[in-house]
């Protein structure tokens, strides 16, 4: 059977953009639908579904759409109405893969619609702020591909038609052989950074398997998080190992390398049972590349690479990190424990290393420890994070969990798993 792309575009302003792409998508092989989502002009074509499809699977019509009065108002709308019909039309199995074009008008309304379509069906934007800081991380998803469209704003010429080609190849391509997630076997989410950081992942993920789970770990340096988010939003995951927070004390302190403000409350709102710990919670991130902020010059720094950097907190930084950390956990609806390695909690904290800091680690450990209330579980140990023993205190909890029936059992017939 041949792909159906849905190509998601304004008719009335990008005419001939849209068709260019549904032009090449079929060449290669597929078969290409337009959905209009302008509001104000005709088409001088008929798109396979018109913008009145659109406002009535947002329960409205164009005109009253029009009648707004806001442009903003107006495509809000008109995103309501594409994701209803989006998510129909896959459903249904109509179609296989997307791909939206757009400024930052068409952009909003395509992030929107990517975010809201399950993962593993292809999706693409082409997009003139692709991978700009005006697109904010909790709106993306998990996998999502953009393309930066260079000299895209008004018109096709060799640049554009080379770069919506490409675009038009990626998404066709990714439709052959794109594999739908697997339900064989409950997926747990692991948070992480490098095993040079943090490296309890290195114990959990095969043990994880051996009980018969998938196991998944999300690099944490922005995205990883908002993947998690997002996924545990869907109720995609059975249980999250949440022990890194690096992203919600870049948040909390300003840095760029962040999953938005909402990190760290999707599986609590969804009832997702959860285990946190506080992973490199004490460093804010930085692009390496950019000189240190003023007020951060003297304190001790480290460059894990030429992209990443990171400060650590002072004390009170560290206070209000735990503070926001033990509000969100409070939230939960689900069974919530909290795991406080005493010992250290990054890899680069330790006695020699050059992020080491006593007294900062004998701060937030008091301040975390008085902001996870009940019922929020608070399981404390020695051991630093990267310890054999803190492994074996994270599943302590989950194997008794899953005893409990408050986890569902793994898959595998070959081991045996019992509360602790």
């Amino acid at each position: 059977m041949k792909p159906n792309i849905l190509i998601l575009g304004t008719a009335d302003t990008k005419a001939d953009e849209l068709q260019f792409i549904q032009r090449c998508i079929e060449e290669g092989g597929g078969v290409g639908s337009i959905m209009d989502v302008g509001v104000l002009g005709q088409p001088r074509f008929a798109p396979e579904y018109p913008n009145t499809e659109v406002a009535a699977a947002a329960g409205t019509t164009v005109q009253a759409i029009a009648a707004l009065g806001d442009e903003n108002d107006a495509m809000t709308k008109m995103a309501e109405g594409a994701v209803a019909l989006a998510l129909r039309l896959y459903g249904e199995g109509r179609v296989h893969g997307l791909l939206a074009l757009g400024g930052t008008m068409g952009t909003d309304l395509a992030l929107d619609v990517t975010a809201a379509m399950p993962l593993g069906m292809p999706k693409f934007i082409v997009s003139t702020v692709a991978y700009s800081h005006l697109i904010p991380p909790d709106r993306l998803a998990p996998d999502l591909m953009m393309i930066l469209w260079s000299g895209g704003l008004y018109g096709l010429n060799n640049i554009c038609r080379s770069i919506l080609a490409q675009a038009a190849g990626a998404v066709l391509g990714a439709s052959r052989i794109a594999r739908p997630l697997p339900q064989d076997a409950p997926l747990v989410a692991i948070s992480s950074l490098g095993s040079s950081v943090l490296s309890y992942m290195l114990t959990l993920k095969p043990a994880l398997e051996e009980r018969g789970y998938e196991v998944a770990v999300f690099h944490c340096t922005g995205m990883g998080g908002r993947a998690i988010e997002s996924l545990a939003g869907k109720r995609r995951i059975a249980a999250v190992l949440d022990l890194c927070l690096q992203e919600v004390g870049n948040e909390v302190h300003g840095s760029v390398v962040t999953s938005g403000a909402h990190r760290l409350e999707a599986a609590g709102a969804m009832g997702i049972p959860q285990i946190v710990a506080p992973g490199a919670l004490d460093m804010i991130d930085m692009q390496a590349w950019k000189p240190v902020r003023a007020e951060f010059e003297h304190r001790p720094y480290h460059a894990h690479n030429r992209l990443i950097a990171s400060v650590l907190m002072t004390p009170d930084e560290r206070r209000h990190a735990a503070h926001v950390t033990g509000e969100k956990l409070a939230r939960s609806k689900g069974p919530t424990a909290f795991v406080l390695p005493r010992g250290g909690i990054q890899g680069w904290d330790r006695p020699g290393e050059a992020l080491h800091d006593a007294e900062g680690l004998g701060a937030f450990v008091d301040a975390m420890r008085n902001a996870v209330r009940p019922p929020v579980e608070l399981i404390e140990t020695d051991a630093h994070i990267n310890d054999p023993e803190f492994c074996e205190a994270v599943l302590g909890v989950f194997d008794r969990w899953v005893a409990a029936g408050l986890v569902p059992r793994g898959r595998s017939k070959t081991v045996e798993v019992l509360a602790r």
